[in-house]
């Protein structure tokens, strides 16, 4: 959660201090241990947004694994497009390029025009069709009918892209139910997961995503720049703001004014000029940063690997969907998010970073990146330390909950990168 203006030759990073005493200030949070500022120029260098450590599954380079990756995300989405009015037996799909397949769960036997379209994808992706006792309809259902007969209970719930059943998590990390009352398909109960609502700096306009804001304290970050009914703007977390407060950098400079939200798939819009940018850095490194332009919108499957660029956290990686379609329960139920886990179990998102890009790397050209969607909750029961700027009392996570580029485009249809 950030929030800061700048002048036009300011990065998000300028008069730190200034900023995070502000912050402090409004939030009794102590004293800040940051690192330092680099120059106060809005950076116009691009860089790498390069995952780290040890590439899964036998690839020569998270390069390669990313390509494949790619291959298979698009084969989902036509599979996704395909399908008939009411899902028919589809259950979900899980990337899974550790394996070089996709897998496809269907309840019953597959209709000859998906039969076909996967016949066709296999020229291009290995697909595995397996059999699921549920559909992802039924499920979704239910899942919906439990969290809000069970809102004191459950924390969050998820159809598993296998269609075998639910999955549900609860804030007591006693747990030990393996199950909900009165369901009416397996549910296994996950203890211990506590989904929390969770700046760069100093940035000018045309705004960029990954920069602080606030209305007007330091609170979120910005996500991505958007047209919306033809007119320009910054997409972020509803949570933040309300509509028809004005939105600010830690500086004092206006963004402008949130004119649309929508809390149940935690997207707002705030009406200002917007560039097609997002701020990043090199992992463990936000005193280094750069621009990364943004050419596209990915969907996002079971088993894809993702970054996230928290104007508080800076940038990490390697960060795997684990469950998609989620139902948290934050003190209201915000529907469609994605759970995603740092596999390293360090930082992938904390206090400050809400409304913040999640991305997915370019392969073919690492200094791009889709839009996937934009942070919306930590997981309080995977507590680690934080990186980038770290006030007293911040908390980050390993694990955390984001807003999938489909509930903007639910919330707000017609939506569109510039």
């Amino acid at each position: 959660m950030n929030i800061r203006p700048s002048s036009r030759r300011s990065p998000r990073l300028r008069r730190l201090a200034l900023a995070v005493g502000l912050m402090l200030a409004a939030a009794g949070m102590g004293t800040a241990q940051a690192a330092s500022a680099p120059d106060p120029v809005k950076p116009r260098t691009t860089g790498s947004v390069e995952h780290t450590g040890p590439v899964p599954g036998g690839y020569a380079s998270w390069k390669d694994l990313l390509l494949d990756q790619q291959k298979m995300v698009r084969a989902a989405d036509r599979i996704t497009a395909a399908l008939p009015g009411d899902g028919g037996g589809y259950a979900g799909l899980v990337a899974a390029p550790e394996s070089r397949e996709l897998r496809v769960y269907w309840k019953g036997r597959p209709p000859k025009a998906i039969d076909d379209l996967v016949g066709r994808l296999r020229r291009e992706v290995a697909i595995s069709v397996l059999p699921a006792r549920y559909s992802a309809r039924e499920l979704e259902g239910e899942a919906n009918r439990l969290i809000r007969a069970n809102r004191d209970l459950i924390t969050s719930i998820e159809p598993l892209q296998d269609g075998s059943g639910l999955n549900a998590t609860t804030a007591s990390a006693g747990a030990t139910r393996t199950a909900i009352p009165g369901a009416a398909v397996p549910v296994s109960v996950e203890p211990g997961v506590r989904p929390k609502v969770a700046s760069r700096w100093d940035d000018s306009p045309p705004w960029w995503g990954g920069s602080v804001w606030g209305t007007p304290s330091p609170a979120c970050t910005t996500g991505f720049a958007v047209t919306y009914q033809g007119v320009s703007k910054m997409l972020s977390s509803a949570h933040c703001a309300s509509v028809g407060q004005t939105a600010a950098d830690p500086t004092g400079q206006v963004i402008g004014t949130v004119t649309h939200g929508n809390a149940s798939r935690d997207v707002l819009l705030i009406g200002t000029s917007a560039g097609s940018q997002v701020f990043n850095n090199p992992v463990n490194s936000v005193a280094t940063e750069f621009n990364n332009a943004v050419i596209g919108t990915t969907s996002s499957v079971v088993g894809q690997y993702v970054c996230t660029s928290g104007g508080f956290s800076g940038t990490n990686c390697t960060i795997r969907i684990t469950a998609v379609n989620v139902t948290i329960n934050v003190g209201w139920l915000i529907q469609g998010t994605v759970r995603a886990e740092q596999q390293s179990f360090t930082n992938a998102a904390g206090g400050g970073d809400s409304g913040g890009p999640v991305e997915v790397t370019n392969p073919s050209n690492t200094n791009q990146v889709y839009a996937a969607g934009i942070i919306t909750a930590t997981d309080y029961g995977t507590q680690v330390p934080c990186t980038g700027y770290r006030p007293t009392g911040r908390v980050c996570t390993w694990r955390i909950f984001y807003s999938p580029w489909s509930n903007a485009t639910t919330a707000f249809p017609g939506i569109t990168l510039p």
